[in-house]
C-alpha cells in the first residue's frame, strides 16, 4: 500500500508503521533542521515537567489528570500539561535566555484529522524581540524546514514569497465585510455588521470565532502562509495589549493551506493584569464546565513575570508542520505511535 495514496481521514486505524516510514523519516529530518536553526540563532533547548500542578488556564481545554503519591503516602493531584508555556516563561525570567522545547503535550477529548490527544508542540521564547521580529524568525524557520513550493489539500503554497501579514481588523473587513473592533463586546452589533443571525445565547466571542472559522480562515494562507495579527484585546490571553492601540493585543496566529500552525504573543509581564485575566478565565471555565476538576492559580508564574525581560514567544504545532511537508492528511500518519 502506498503511503501517499492513503487520504481517508475516517479510516478506523492509522497506516501501518512500515507504510508510514517515509513520513517519519521526514519528521526526523525536520526535527534536526529546526534544532540546528534555533541553536544557530542562540536558543538553548530545555526540558520541563509534563506532570504539573497547573496545566494551563485556557477556558476550553480539558487536561488529563493524574496523582502523585510520595514515599510517605501523601497524595497530590497533578495534570499533564496542555502547554509548557508557564514553565518556560519561568526559565526565561530566571535566566534571560532564549529557549526552545519540543514538548509532548496532552489535551483530553480531542481527536480528528488535525487533533490528537497527545502531540508535539514546538515552543520558543525570545527575550528583547518584538512580535514583528518573531514573525521574521518564524518565516525563516518554515523556509528552512519546508521546500520552496508544496501542495497540500489541493492548495499550492509558494514559500519563496514573503509571508502575508494581515491584521484581524483587515481580515474581517476583507473576508467578512465587518468593521470588527467597534463591535467588540456587542454581539448584536457584530451580527448586524456581518449580516448573519445571532444564535441563541451566542456571545460576541462565540460569534467572533464562528466568523473567523467560517469566513476568514478558509480565505487566508492559500498562496503563501499568512500571519493573522493584532487580535481584539478581549482575546489577548497571555499577550500584552498594543500601546499604540489598546483595542488590540500583540498576538498572531500563522495559517498555511487551511491549517492553523502557530499561536504567538508579545508576552504580558504585568503580574497583576495576568492574575485578573486568569481569574476571569477561571470564572468562565467554571461556569461552562462545572463538572471539571479545578486547580490552583500558578503563583510561581505570577511571581516570575515581573522578572521576565520583554519577550515574544510562540507555540507551533510540530506534527502539523510535518503533515504540511509530507502531504499527510491525518495527524496519526506522522506519529510514531498514537492512541
Amino acid at each position: 500500500m502506498s503511503v501517499l495514496a492513503t487520504t481517508d481521514m475516517h479510516a478506523p486505524d492509522p497506516l501501518h508503521l512500515r507504510d508510514r516510514l517515509p513520513y517519519l523519516v521526514r519528521r526526523g529530518l525536520i526535527t534536526r533542521t529546526i534544532r540546528a536553526f534555533l541553536e544557530a540563532r542562540g536558543c538553548m533547548e530545555v526540558e520541563t515537567p509534563c506532570a504539573v500542578p497547573v496545566p494551563g488556564e485556557e477556558v476550553h481545554l480539558l487536561p488529563f489528570s493524574t496523582e502523585q503519591e510520595t514515599p510517605q503516602g501523601e497524595k497530590q493531584p497533578l495534570f499533564l500539561h496542555t502547554s509548557p508555556e508557564f514553565a518556560m516563561k519561568r526559565i526565561v525570567a530566571a535566566t534571560g535566555l532564549s529557549v526552545f522545547q519540543f514538548a509532548r503535550v496532552w489535551r483530553n477529548g480531542e481527536g480528528s484529522a488535525l487533533h490528537a490527544p497527545e502531540f508535539t508542540m514546538l515552543e520558543w521564547y525570545r527575550p528583547h524581540m518584538a512580535l514583528s521580529g518573531l514573525m521574521d524568525e518564524t518565516e525563516l524557520l518554515l523556509k528552512a524546514a519546508l521546500p520552496p513550493t508544496l501542495t497540500y489539500a489541493n492548495t499550492t503554497l509558494d514559500l519563496s514569497l514573503p509571508f502575508e501579514r494581515l491584521s484581524m481588523q483587515e481580515a474581517f473587513a476583507r473576508h467578512a465585510g465587518v468593521d470588527l473592533l467597534p463591535t467588540e463586546g456587542d454581539a448584536q452589533a457584530l451580527a448586524k455588521a456581518a449580516a448573519c443571525p445571532l444564535r441563541a445565547d451566542e456571545s460576541w466571542e462565540d460569534l467572533f470565532f464562528r466568523l473567523l472559522l467560517e469566513r476568514v480562515e478558509p480565505a487566508i494562507g492559500r498562496e503563501r502562509p499568512t500571519f493573522l495579527t493584532h487580535w481584539p484585546a478581549s482575546q489577548a490571553a497571555l499577550a500584552r495589549t498594543d500601546p499604540q492601540d489598546p483595542r488590540v493585543a500583540l498576538r498572531f496566529e500563522l495559517y498555511a493551506a487551511g491549517m492553523e500552525l502557530a499561536n504567538a504573543f508579545e508576552e504580558l509581564t504585568d503580574a497583576t493584569e495576568q492574575r485578573t485575566r486568569f481569574e476571569q478565565d477561571r470564572a468562565r471555565r467554571n461556569a461552562l464546565y462545572p463538572e471539571r476538576k479545578d486547580w490552583p492559580v500558578d503563583e510561581n508564574l505570577l511571581a516570575a513575570l515581573p522578572h521576565m525581560p520583554p519577550c515574544s514567544g510562540i507555540a507551533l504545532g510540530f506534527d502539523r508542520l510535518v503533515m504540511l511537508a509530507c502531504g499527510a492528511r491525518r495527524i496519526q500518519d506522522v506519529l510514531w505511535m498514537g492512541n
